[in-house]
């Protein structure tokens, strides 16, 4: 396409008077005027070169991408003062995936992106030491309660027996004897003992089942139901150690000034095989309250992601802002498209950029008068309208002629794939006539009959940002080796969701910022909004309450009901 350098007649009539002007002046006035006007000359004619060295060059591409405006200010004055200004049209190369040149401000030559400045920053925050104690010390607080708690009952039952509390079995004035009946245990307390292990065996289970998991997610504030779970372990084990300690160190002053009857050792077995019992219910309200409770859908949720407007809907139990945060993010990752930011603009056609180079028009209004500036501002503002009421329109062709080129780029992609995969065949231990080749090489022999193809879907849907030319061919090769059709192989092209597929949203580690205007531990409610914010993507998420439904039956009698009538009328052909 030849560039254009448009003009207004205005502008060319008066640097036509002035070079007839500077050839009038130079022949009867001197060689400095002479040498002035011919240093303009050379000047505008290198800038004239110039412009048609870059418009040949843009021509002889074939893949254009939308148009960049160059202003040319040339320095020359007309005869009334007036500054005149070139304008030109340049193309873009469409290859804006593989040879982009970002223009910065920084100087040096190790500049880089933005994009690699916020990895770096996720990396960081993912290893730093701030980020771990946040992770892991809530985790390992309670960790060490629940053990502390668990093990409780076997160090109650193994204490007395290994020498503790000398004070209370092997006090001075005690005899023999009733320190041997202290420690004795007899059948029953054998089967007491046999109990309280496997009351522990199942308790361990169900806490590995609860609590042994990995957390999916770090919150801004506490958790209220853990919390109180957390919070009954702790008075139910303090309380438990505190009634045991205070019985075992007074029992034997209990016998020798009352008589009365000792804490033997029988005792000490029933008494901690209670606090397993206790431990066991209290893991059975961390059920109710952790797993069971939000199961029961109250709530419609539907979540709008900015700047695409993709959207989903969802039913959700009572949960917290926090919590129903953390189970947005789930469902976002596995059910939303990949966001794509480069095709936020439709790419354009070749046609389309033509049309678009034709209909810009530039218009010089210094030194004019106020009734021809009054009648170009009507004749603007008229020509904007029109285009205003025509956009529409033009949106709607773009994006059908976007869905036809894609479509066909599609039709080609798949038959390249499919013609290249005939021609690899697997051996199963019959004589090959030549050598056989291993998945990989495979893949790099074959890859080369579709490359041009899938390079042009993957410009033409703006995906060669994720797919790198070593990922392409570890896919073939992987597909090659389990036997898969070419639309497997293209799978990952072809389809665009969900979230998880690419690459880029991979990491170990996603950073999300939670906005809400209620405080985020609280429980959602009708009419709750919340926003969760990550670089460019915003998740906007509405929480509406699901009406009560009042279901009544209505009897039908099929005797009275199935009964018909013939209507019958003048146009009836029976």
């Amino acid at each position: 396409m030849e560039n254009e350098s448009v003009k207004s007649e205005q502008s060319g009539r008066s640097r036509r008077s002035r070079n007839h002007n500077n050839n009038s002046s130079s022949a009867g006035g001197g060689g400095s005027i002479n040498n002035g006007y011919h240093r303009d000359r050379n000047r505008h004619s290198h800038r004239s070169t110039h412009s048609s060295k870059s418009g040949k060059s843009g021509f002889q591409r074939s893949d254009m991408a939308p148009y960049q405006t160059s202003v040319n200010m040339t320095g020359e004055e007309s005869r009334d003062g007036q500054e005149v200004i070139e304008v030109q049209i340049l193309p873009q190369d469409e290859n804006w995936g593989e040879n982009t040149t970002a223009v910065t401000g920084n100087t040096s030559e190790q500049s880089i992106s933005m994009e690699d400045i916020n990895n770096m920053w996720h990396r960081e925050n993912d290893k730093g030491f701030g980020f771990a104690c946040r992770r892991y010390v809530e985790s390992t607080f309670y960790f060490l309660l629940g053990c502390a708690a668990f093990f409780s009952p076997v160090a109650m039952v193994v204490m007395p027996r290994l020498g503790f509390f000398p004070s209370a079995f092997d006090h001075p004035e005690l005899t023999q004897t009733v320190r041997t009946q202290l420690l004795a245990c007899s059948e029953q307390c054998k089967g007491q003992l046999v109990s309280l292990v496997a009351r522990l065996l199942l308790l361990a289970i169900g806490l590995w089942a609860l609590f042994m998991r990995r957390t999916s997610a770090s919150m801004p504030r506490i958790f209220l139901y853990r919390a109180i779970v957390l919070l009954l372990v702790t008075i139910c084990t303090f309380a438990y150690w505190l009634f045991y300690i205070v019985q075992v160190t007074n029992g034997a002053k209990i016998v020798v000034e009352t008589g009365g009857d000792a804490v033997d050792y029988k005792s000490l077995v029933a008494y901690s095989t209670n606090l397993v019992d206790t431990l066991i219910f209290i893991h059975y309200v961390a059920v109710v309250l952790l797993e069971l409770r939000h199961q029961e859908p109250r709530y419609y949720v539907k979540i709008i992601r900015s700047p695409d407007g993709v959207s989903r809907s969802y039913m959700l139990g009572q949960l917290s802002i926090q919590r129903a945060a953390v189970w947005v993010l789930q469902n976002y990752y596995v059910d939303f498209p990949i966001f794509n930011p480069y095709l936020e603009r439709i790419p354009i056609s070749k046609s389309q950029r033509n049309k678009i180079s034709t209909s810009f028009k530039y218009y010089e209004v210094d030194g004019v008068s106020n009734a021809q500036q009054q009648s170009q501002s009507r004749a603007v503002l008229a020509a904007n309208a029109r285009r205003r009421d025509s956009s529409h329109n033009e949106r709607f062709y773009e994006e059908h002629e976007y869905e036809r080129r894609v479509k066909k780029r599609r039709a080609r992609l798949i038959t390249a794939a499919e013609e290249a995969f005939t021609h690899i065949k697997r051996i199963h231990n019959e004589p090959a006539p030549a050598l056989p080749l291993d998945p990989q090489e495979a893949a790099q022999a074959v890859f080369p009959s579709m490359a041009r193809a899938l390079q042009k879907y993957l410009r033409i849907t703006r995906q060669q940002p994720r797919h790198t030319f070593e990922s392409i061919l570890k896919h073939l090769a992987h597909c090659l080796k389990h036997d898969l059709s070419p639309r497997a192989f293209l799978e990952p092209y072809l389809t665009e969701s969900p979230v998880m597929q690419s690459e880029k949203e991979r990491r170990w580690v996603q950073m999300w910022a939670l906005v809400s205007e209620e405080i985020v531990s609280r429980p959602i409610f009708n009419e709750c909004t919340f926003q969760l914010i990550q670089n460019d993507i915003s998740l906007m998420v509405k929480v509406h309450t699901l009406p009560f439904f009042n279901i009544t039956e209505e009897i039908f009698d099929p005797i009275r009901s199935n009964k018909f009538v013939l209507k019958l009328n003048s146009e009836t052909s029976v």
